[in-house]
């Protein structure tokens, strides 16, 4: 028997957070099953897979799934003209088949029912959902579209499921996961979805009334808002799913009897108002709470609810609730970081004839504190100290090392008339006996004002990106002196920089998540903040930082950034 010609693996797979993902969805599938690429490589894999394949992950991740696994009954290697499964591939639309043939490792063929479906790989991928068992049946006639009515066949089922968890679980806003939530449901099992959530304050929130018109979900903000009290006894289908009780089947004529709470007559009237004449009603919930109710309705779509739809609507809205408590939770420590931020980063002082101002952007997907910080005060002799540092890590760990260190220099700047070199060597001593900070970088500068309009700038770098210097005539440059290593490793004497800042010149401190870029190195980051702050250099101050961070900083920036910027007045003549 002859085995299709194996091509070289391409081994540009997903990324590892992404492929671990995937795997693990894929785990949750009782049948086989793997995910492709864009070009159909395969990208992810489970256990069941390589089984019934007789392959390793090993074996199958970066190959081409049709060049590896297609045969013909025989186990000749298939054209692709003649691949069922190709075709709708192509396509991007769901398909199944009762009978088609794959090859196993070992040569020989392997009867299979198929099922594919377009899947969400992350990171705004597009990929492919196969899933498969072994198949007993007859020759088939082809793939079948998606079923309307009814419950879905089992292969749908599981590919729905895998599906919902992998993109739920991707998201740690709230607003999102409803979205992904809706667009998962409608119009595959429904032409309206309803969300009904629990606030935090025990309110219920109609977050969200959406109607499939054709490919455009469309969302009824009519209908949304808050809504009445959960009742405690009532037998009403959204009041028990609301308290958790079970899952209900429900149409116009349940709500047509006396109403016995608040949310009985908003239920008659969101039947009313949207048609619909069957509906499925299942709680949303965590593994601690109640969040709230999914309603999907039928007005429109074939077919009415039935209690064999239940289990599938309750497994979706089990996933949903894991997925929306992971995101409260997220945002509640958000929250906290965020006050705590708030109160760790000063105000800037006034000095006279300087224009100055600072701003700070979270890391997006860490818990939106860091270890970034500036800082501004007047010295006890009249000048002003300015620093910027980072502290490692993206979380409140860090948060609470950058406070620590930030108060330790400013009580050392305060207490010693010294250069700034001798303040920075009494801190990094400090850290690495007094706090549990193992690495960190800072500048500390002392600015003062000289003669002629003009000022003095005198500084010492320990381990940080050097400040940037722009003219009133857009010329930049960095500072590179007084350059020494960073935080905590006991470097002994530091240097120190001294640089006139001439009238109506811009001085930038910035930390390194606004340079630093994946695949990119630290000077291609300096010379795009070079050019960028050279170009707006005519720009009134708060313009010129607020476009400056916009241009600069990577799209794909994972890392908190604090910057600080100050301008000298221009001397009139």
């Amino acid at each position: 028997m002859t085995v299709p010609e194996q091509t070289e693996p391409d081994r540009r797979v997903a990324p590892d957070a992404c492929a671990a993902a995937l795997a693990e969805a894929l785990e949750a599938i009782r049948a086989g099953a793997y995910v492709v690429d864009e070009q159909g490589r395969i990208i992810a894999v489970n256990a069941s897979a390589e089984d019934l394949l007789a392959r390793s992950a090993g074996d199958l991740l970066g190959h081409d799934a049709h060049d590896l696994l297609h045969g013909d009954v025989h186990g000749q290697p298939l054209p692709r003209t003649r691949c069922r499964m190709r075709q709708a591939f192509h396509a991007g639309r769901i398909a199944q088949a009762e009978k088609d043939h794959f090859v196993r490792g070992d040569g020989s063929v392997l009867p299979i029912s198929w099922m594919i479906a377009p899947y969400d790989i992350g990171g705004g991928a597009g990929g492919t959902l196969v899933v498969f068992t072994v198949s007993d049946r007859g020759p088939d006639t082809g793939p079948r579209p998606e079923a309307v009515t009814g419950p879905l066949p089992e292969l749908e089922r599981l590919a729905l499921l895998a599906e919902t968890t992998t993109r739920l679980t991707s998201t740690l806003d709230v607003e999102e996961a409803l979205r992904r939530l809706v667009a998962l449901v409608v119009p595959r099992l429904a032409d309206w979805a309803v969300i009904d959530l629990i606030t935090e304050r025990d309110e219920v929130w109609r977050k969200a009334v959406v109607h499939a018109e054709g490919d455009t979900l469309v969302y009824h903000e009519e209908l949304q808002g808050p809504m009445p009290p959960i009742p405690e006894e009532s037998p009403m289908p959204l009041s028990r799913a609301l308290r958790g009780v079970a899952s209900t089947l429900a149409g116009p004529e349940t709500y047509r009897r006396e109403p016995d709470s608040g949310i009985a007559v908003e239920q008659r009237n969101l039947f009313d108002a949207t048609g619909i004449r069957s509906a499925a009603i299942a709680p949303i919930r965590s593994a601690r709470e109640v969040l709230g109710a999914l309603t999907l309705g039928r007005a429109g779509h074939p077919g009415d609810f039935a209690p064999a739809d239940l289990p599938l609507i309750e497994d979706i809205t089990r996933r949903a609730g894991l997925a929306l408590d992971n995101a409260r939770l997220y945002q509640r420590q958000r929250k906290v970081a965020e006050t705590m931020q708030n109160h760790l980063l000063p105000q800037m002082p006034r000095v006279p004839g300087l224009e100055m101002t600072v701003r700070y952007l979270p890391a997006p997907d860490a818990s939106q504190v860091g270890g970034d910080w500036y800082d501004a005060f007047p010295l006890s002799d009249g000048a002003t100290a300015l620093a910027v540092g980072d502290v490692v890590g993206h979380d409140l760990e860090a948060a609470a090392g950058m406070a620590q260190v930030r108060n330790m220099l400013r009580a050392y700047a305060w207490s010693q008339t010294e250069p700034p070199s001798r303040i920075v060597e009494r801190l990094d001593e400090a850290i690495r006996h007094i706090t549990d900070v193992t690495m960190a970088t800072v500048i500390l500068a002392r600015l003062e004002e000289a003669d002629d309009g003009w000022w003095k700038l005198s500084w010492s770098n320990a381990g940080h990106p050097p400040p940037l210097l722009i003219s009133h005539d857009g010329l930049a440059d960095y500072l590179t002196d007084g350059h020494g290593i960073l935080l905590g490793v006991g470097a002994g004497p530091r240097p120190d920089a001294t640089a006139p800042l001439p009238p109506g010149s811009t001085l930038v401190l910035y930390t390194d998540g606004l340079i630093e870029e994946l695949g990119h190195s630290l000077d291609e980051g300096l010379e795009r903040l070079r050019r960028h702050a050279a170009a707006l250099a005519h720009r009134p101050l708060a313009s010129f930082t607020d476009q400056l961070l916009r241009r600069v900083r990577p799209a794909d920036n994972d890392d908190d950034v604090a910057l600080l910027a100050l301008r000298t007045p221009v001397v009139r003549g």
